[in-house]
């Protein structure tokens, strides 16, 4: 990252199963809330299952939207109207041409196809106003830019669940090169019948609660939602909170299974520690992938450890809240760091870790946060992996206004006028 060109996270859209406004997620979070958590017997074929689930109304796709009519859309809509005044300043401020889009998927329409191949199989044939473009990946995207009236820059990012974690990469290479001067960046996934019975398939769908890093655990709960996040340089907001590293890596071990001793996820870690120009000492706490599947929980405690060593922070998953949410993980994952950085949460709560509280004794021991932990938080990291050894991990900061910088110079006020 140019360090002369930092980059400030200077506004948050954002709906999950645990809430839709910052102080609602916020405050959930914080509390382990697994409310959001609900049983569905209409997405595997063979059972029920436990699924995070939007409990919120969506909004119409607008009429002159039609062809981007999806239930995907409609979430991706929901969110965008959170910070669409935001967009429409910087449409004045810098040109619409100036202002990128990049987001993560992996499921973008595929449910809307999914409804019109039922209607084929009792009908005969796909429903009129049904169009294959709706599912595609880049769908979401474009249907963003459309509603938005934006020219610039505009692409989808589809590398399974560290989607939406990349797209922070690729909004910084856009800025730095001097193509935009602020990208919208996130992720949004629906729930559908195929990623659930895909992960079915191999085995890796929980029967009850996920339990990440547990020796109980079984599989994950697969879940919905988005954020979208305004990405500009820092110099518009000097007190921002700011993307201050990330890492990205590919150790293609397997197409499903990652490097048991996690050596791409060692590499996106130590990248993103570079690249921010800290040392893991002061990383104040780690979102952990954490999906409760026995291959990855074993593969991320031990490459956490051999980047940490004795400097292990506080960490947690908080999939158990929200389930996972696949291409857009990375995205609601960063959310909640930024939410751990923010005003919001003056009194510096963490995540706690719910699960059984029965660790893998054959694991690396993580100090995994209990209930009601409060920490100075300045520094977070968030790890997103996926198939195909696709790595991302991010770090965000707290940028100190002039008065805490002097204070954190001068803890003792020796320096400063009386």
């Amino acid at each position: 990252m140019n360090s002369t060109t930092p980059i400030a996270i200077t506004h948050l859209g954002l709906c999950t199963p645990i809430g839709q406004t910052p102080q609602a997620v916020l405050d959930n979070l914080v509390a382990g809330n697994i409310d959001g958590m609900q049983w569905r017997d209409d997405l595997l074929f063979e059972r029920s299952v436990l699924v995070g689930q939007i409990p919120f109304e969506l909004p119409q796709i607008p009429k002159q939207l039609a062809q981007f009519d999806t239930r995907n859309n409609q979430l991706a809509l929901l969110i965008a109207q959170q910070i669409e005044s935001s967009v429409k300043q910087a449409k004045q401020d810098y040109g619409s041409q100036r202002v990128g889009i990049v987001i993560g998927t992996s499921t973008s329409g595929i449910s809307t196809g999914e409804q019109a191949l039922s209607v084929h199989q009792s009908q005969g044939e796909f429903p009129q106003d049904y169009d294959y473009a709706k599912q595609e990946l880049g769908d979401t995207s474009q249907f963003l830019q459309a509603y938005l009236d934006l020219t610039g820059p505009c692409y989808t990012v589809s590398t399974a669940c560290s989607s939406s974690a990349k797209v922070f990469a690729s909004a910084t290479r856009l800025i730095n090169a001097d193509v935009c001067d602020m990208v919208i960046v996130g992720g949004v996934d629906t729930l559908c019948q195929l990623t659930l019975n895909g992960f079915h398939s191999l085995e890796s769908i929980s029967s009850g609660h996920c339990q990440p890093f547990s020796q109980n655990r079984d599989g994950i709960n697969i879940g919905e939602g988005g954020a979208l996040f305004i990405l500009e340089k820092v110099a518009a907001a000097p007190e921002a909170i700011v993307l201050s590293g990330f890492g990205e890596s590919s150790d293609a071990h397997h197409i499903s299974a990652p490097h048991p001793e996690g050596r791409g996820a060692i590499a996106a870690m130590q990248a993103a520690l570079t690249m921010a120009g800290l040392s893991p000492s002061q990383i104040d706490y780690l979102n952990l992938h954490g999906t409760a599947t026995p291959k990855n929980d074993a593969m991320e405690s031990r490459a956490v450890q051999q980047v940490f060593g004795k400097n292990l922070p506080a960490c947690s998953s908080t999939k158990p809240l929200t389930g996972h949410t696949l291409g857009a993980a990375g995205a609601i994952e960063a959310a909640f760091c930024y939410l751990l950085l923010s005003d919001y949460n003056r009194q510096q709560y963490l995540p706690p870790q719910v699960w059984d509280n029965q660790r893998d004794t054959n694991d690396p021991n993580l100090p995994l946060v209990g209930s009601a932990t409060q920490t100075k938080i300045r520094h977070v990291m968030s790890n997103s992996f996926a198939f195909g050894g696709s790595n991302a991990s991010l770090i965000l900061s707290r940028k100190l206004c002039a008065a805490e910088s002097q204070l954190a110079n001068d803890p003792q006020g020796i320096n400063q006028d009386v």
